[in-house]
Parts: structure tokens; sequence; C-alpha cells
């Protein structure tokens, strides 16, 4: 809606007009003077000797703003009003300098403009029509191109129906409107409070065309600095990113002390495809007969996929909402499933021995050999050459040992030790729980051996057994 506004321009000031008739013949003849007496509204400004002077200097004020506002329809916002009065002889009291530089000071120059109103109130005024509109599509254009802006256009003039499958990634733009209703009205303004169109968008977007700075003083503390500039610390934080909590603020360094407050923001509606991988879940199964500790996958887990569209809402450029408006499982996701075991590996024997290589034969029997004592006994030519455990422990030696070479020590926690040497690798830790037919090894001939074989002995209570008793 707009409103019409009576156009003034100098030619339309009202002036009183008084008919002097045969009185003007009257005051030629008596020498008479006539002055104006000069009225804004109601108030006396002072007295002139001819009226033309004011419209002269008012003219001249009006010419020298058009130089400043081109294509603007500019008038003088003020009625004058002149009182002829006739007064004896050519002194009559005047002051035509002083009148005009009243009036030229204190008469304001107004122009038809077009007011920008949010609600009830002109946000800012252009000079016309044409260049209010510019203001609002040139704020759209800081978040969207003029394209986007006409594809926009186009797809509200044909059916839903008829627009194209989004590709993968790919985003479309629905809707770019405002935050609130923008009206453009007729109206006649100071010219003084016209806007270009960019300084028109920089305020409606800032609240300000002027941003202020501060420089630090001595003894000033960020909280302090907020509250002199009516914002708070987080606010002030927010325009200076510079600042941390832990940054120490510097005499003479400068900060931005002006919080912008947008008195309309854009709003853009935005459509996105994606495809997105859906995570595996995983699954562990536990397993009784399976020993505490090992673990075995099942079944491979792998990523299902699917296809999402989102509609977002983007505020000044930020995102404010998004929600999921379609979505489709393309593949589902397989599960990754793990069996572990829960059987606890008991770590005290229970007193009796198995063998401990698999196969082969006792090459050489517990007693005196060479002169001096063998021992254990010495197992040779097995199937292969795993060694296992005895029986039920913890490893409480494994590593070289002398003339030993790689060896074992099994702690059964029950009085009973046994060591198996001349490994060529070992298979367990210092530490760890072991259970009888356990593989802790590979037979070898490391250390003072004159083969492959593993030399086995066995301890109860610290004194040395025969194995050939407990096998």
């Amino acid at each position: 809606m707009y409103i019409g506004i009576k156009k003034l321009t100098m030619s339309a000031l009202a002036f009183a007009a008084i008919s002097l008739g045969t009185g003007a013949a009257a005051a030629a003849d008596s020498n008479l003077t006539t002055v104006y007496y000069v009225y804004n509204q109601d108030d006396y400004i002072g007295t002139v000797s001819d009226k033309e002077v004011i419209n002269s200097a008012l003219h001249k004020k009006v010419s020298e703003a058009e130089d400043n506002y081109q294509q603007v329809n500019l008038t003088i916002g003020s009625e004058l009003t002149y009182i002829p009065e006739q007064v004896f002889g050519s002194g009559a009291n005047t002051d035509d300098e002083k009148v005009i530089q009243e009036l030229t000071d204190s008469l304001d120059v107004e122009a038809e403009a077009y007011a920008l109103k949010i609600g009830d109130e002109s946000a800012v005024y252009v000079k016309d029509y044409e260049a209010a509109e510019k203001v609002i599509e040139a704020l759209k254009l800081k978040y969207v191109t003029k394209e986007q802006l006409q594809q926009v256009q186009q797809q509200k003039e044909e059916s839903a129906s008829s627009l194209q499958p989004l590709k993968e990634n790919e985003t479309r733009i629905l809707n770019v409107s405002l935050s609130k209703e923008i009206e453009i009205e007729e109206k006649i303004v100071s010219a003084k409070e016209l806007l270009s169109v960019e300084d028109a968008v920089e305020y409606l977007i800032k609240g300000t065309l002027h941003e202020k700075k501060y420089r630090v003083q001595e003894g000033d503390v960020l909280g302090k600095i907020a509250n002199e500039h009516d914002m708070t610390l987080e606010q002030l934080r927010s325009i200076n990113p510079e600042l941390k909590d832990e940054t120490t603020i510097k005499v003479g360094q400068e900060l931005n002390v002006t919080f912008l407050k947008p008195l309309v923001e854009v709003v853009v509606e935005k459509e996105t495809f994606k495809k997105e991988a859906i995570a595996h879940e995983k699954e562990v199964v536990e397993d009784p007969s399976m020993y505490k500790g090992d673990t075995e996958v099942i079944q491979e887990g792998k990523d299902g996929s699917k296809e999402v569209t989102y509609k977002s809402f983007e505020q000044n450029g930020m995102v404010v909402k998004q929600e999921t408006i379609n979505e489709k499982i393309v593949e589902e996701p397989v599960k990754h499933i793990v069996k572990k075991g829960t059987k606890v590996i008991p770590s005290r024997g229970d007193g009796s021995f198995a063998w401990p290589a698999v196969g082969g034969y006792i090459s050489s029997s517990q007693g005196t050999r060479w002169g001096k004592l063998h021992k254990g006994i010495d197992i040779a030519r097995p199937s292969n050459r795993t060694i296992k455990a005895a029986d039920n422990g913890k490893v409480v030696s494994a590593g070289w040992d002398g003339g030993y070479g790689n060896k074992i020590v099994i702690d059964h926690q029950n009085g009973y030790k046994t060591i198996y040497a001349h490994l060529s690798s070992i298979n367990v830790s210092v530490g760890q729980t072991v259970t009888k037919g356990t593989k802790i090894g590979i037979m070898g001939s490391t250390g003072n051996s004159t083969g492959i074989h593993l030399h086995f002995e066995i301890y109860k209570n610290g004194s040395l057994k025969d194995p050939q008793d407990y096998l």
C-alpha cells in the first residue's frame, strides 16, 4: 500500500497576497516603502525588503542539494508566509542577510523518497521504488546467486512434480525469503536520510553504518569494556574472535565494540540429497568352550548404505534447522559377530602330567651321563615339533638360559614345576596362564645340544624328580 504525497516545489510556496490597489499609488505619491514580514509557520523570522531575496536564496539551497542527490525531486521542507507592510521613507528596518542566513540554516531540504518499512517503523529510505526493490534483491544476493534466485522463481511457476531428482551430494534452493515482511511506502523525508542501495543493504544487515572501535586503556578488563558498550562478555568475544579465554589484552590494543543486530535476515530453504553409510553393529557371542582371552570372527561386518534427502533452513548463512524429509535403505548393514571364550584357564595343575611332545621317544633318561647328572629326560623324533604344557600352570620364565638354550619354566601352583629346554622358538610369555596340552613352543637344538630334541625336567617342592615316574 502506498501513501500519496503532495509535491512541494519552490513555486508552490504559499504567500499572503495583499492587494495594494490604489494604496500602492498613494504610497508612491507619499514616498512609502513596502517591506515583508517573514513567518515560518507561526514563527516570526524577520523583516526583508523583497521576498524574492528569500526565494532566490532558497532556490540556491535546493540547487546545491541537487548536486548531491541526482534524479531526486527536492523541495524546502517548510511553508513560508510573507506579510507586506508599507512604511514611510527608505530607511525601513529590514535585515535581509540575517533572515536569509537563519532560513538557510534552519530549513531542511526534503526529498520524495520510498521507505522500506519493517512492521510500523521505516527502516531505510531510498530515492525511488526501483531502488527499494533493488535493496530487497541485494539482501538476498548476499547469500545466493542471481541464477539461484531465478531458479527459485521458475520453480514457483512450475509444479513440484516437474522438478528433476537430485543427484548425489546435490543441493537445490527451494525458497529465499526475509525473516520479516518489508513494505515499500512513498514518503517525504529529509534528503540527508536518503541512502544508496549499498548503504541501505548494509544498514539492514548490520543495524548500523558505523562500526565503533575501542582502544584498550590502562586498567581495562574485558568484562568492563563489554559493560560500557552494552554488551555481554560473550558478545564481545564473538565479534573479536582473536580473544580467547586465556588472552591478556594489552594497552593500546584495538577492539571492535559494535555488536551487530540485523534488522532483517535472509532465510534460505534448501534441499540436499546424500548417499550415506549405515554403520554396522558389532556383536560379541560368549562361548564357554573357548578359553578366556581367545576370540574368533564368525561373521565379518560390513557397512550398509542409504539415500537421504534433507531440508535445511539457513538464516544469514547459518544453519538454524535441518530435518529429514525422505530416507531409503539401499543396502542393509551386515553385523560383525565375534565369538569370545569365557572358559577360565586354571593356573593350578592337577598333579598329573601329559606327554609334552607330539609323539617321539625318550632318547636319554635321567641319571649320570658323561660323568655328570642328566637332570631330566630327552624326547626325540616326534611326529611334529610342537611342545606342549604338561599340566595347567603359570609361565614364570621364558627365554635364553645358557646351556639350556631357549627354556620355559612353568609353575603349576601345586608344588610342581616343569622345565622345557633347547626350544627353537617360544610361544608364551612370563605371567601367562597355560592349560594342559597348550602349545608353548617348538622343539629345537639351542644351547648345549647334540641334536633336535626336548629336554624335560620335573621338580616337586624344589626337589628334582624323574619325569618317567609321572608321565
